[in-house]
């Protein structure tokens, strides 16, 4: 189901007003220097969202698993947060609210990217401690969730 919400407001919905005049009722106007930032936020919004599943390598999964050759990744990107590939679904879903002036379609891909982030990285983390153990809670230690130093 959460699979579902992310597609819906991070794919479907943004096409439906992009391709049709459905949602127009929903629309607001932002400044254009706010597109602009939008636009340019994507950027390294794809190099993050690359690099985070880059440095993952084979341990990537959609879905919550634990393979049997995982292993925990602390390297690259990982050094600095335990999850960025949610920090780069979540700049993207900022930029669509940029890029997509509409209270719908702009404001859906948080709505249903932070409904999955809700339900998924506490149990994620348990997986994780369950796995790596001491090394896992150590990890937790020196990294922030989403966001270097903050959060």
């Amino acid at each position: 189901m959460s699979i579902g919400l992310v597609m819906m407001g991070m794919s479907i919905l943004p096409l439906v007003y992009i391709l049709s005049p459905w949602l127009d009722f929903a629309n607001y106007n932002l400044p254009l220097w706010l597109n602009i930032l939008g636009a340019v936020l994507l950027i390294p919004t794809a190099v993050l969202f690359y690099r985070s599943h880059n440095d993952l390598g084979q341990n990537w999964s959609v879905s919550l698993e634990i393979r049997e050759e995982h292993s925990l990744v602390t390297n690259g990107i990982y050094n600095y947060v335990r999850h960025p590939m949610y920090s780069a679904i979540f700049l993207w879903t900022i930029c669509q609210g940029l890029l997509l002036q509409n209270y719908i379609a702009g404001l859906s891909g948080f709505l249903g990217f932070g409904l999955l982030y809700l339900f998924r990285v506490g149990r994620e983390e348990k997986m994780m401690e369950k796995e790596f153990g001491a090394q896992y809670r150590e990890y937790k230690k020196n990294t922030k969730r989403l966001i270097p130093n903050i959060l």
